[in-house]
């Protein structure tokens, strides 16, 4: 007979992946909680929140993030410029997750098995940043179907960590 397991029963194996999650001025609470419970559920090794009105409400991220919030590891850079300069020095794979001009298919990514990799996200309301977008080695987009031209941050965050991580 089949029966569903609890977390404790599941065979779970812990991991961390060469990834680190750079936000760029995502601002919506649950988002921001939903971004840590993703990046847990898929070992992100860090993530990065962007912008000067970046704040984190606890009491708001836990009801997404079921307090992940407190064990993935996270960092905050306000300025640009900071960021700008941390992504032009890391000697990561810089990828953007964008619709651009020069985007490619995320199924088509190449990804060697261990290649640490920065993934870098856009605001919810108006993607990448033109000077952030422009550290990315490759822009990926996820091939969409309906007539909307979007969807939200943590779902294309989850399409895009499962597909990475399944090449890693």
């Amino acid at each position: 007979m089949n029966e569903q397991l609890s977390h404790n029963d599941a065979f779970i194996q812990q991991k961390t992946n060469p990834i680190i999650v750079v936000c760029d001025r995502i601002y919506f609470q649950q988002n921001i909680g939903s971004i840590f419970r993703l990046c847990d559920a898929f070992g992100v090794e860090k993530v990065i929140f962007t912008g000067e009105q970046f704040l984190l409400s606890e009491r708001k991220v836990n009801k997404t993030s079921r307090n992940t919030h407190k064990t993935v590891p996270f960092e905050v850079i306000k300025e640009q410029n900071e960021l700008i300069s941390f992504l032009k020095e890391t000697k990561r794979r810089i990828l953007a997750l964008e619709i651009s001009t020069e985007s490619i298919a995320l199924e088509k990514i190449e990804i060697l098995e261990i290649e640490p990799l920065v993934l870098l996200l856009g605001s919810e309301l108006y993607g990448l940043s033109k000077e952030v977008l422009q550290t990315a080695s490759e822009t990926l987009h996820i091939n969409m179907y309906g007539a909307n031209s979007s969807m939200n941050v943590t779902h294309a965050l989850a399409i895009a960590l499962h597909t990475i991580t399944q090449k890693l």
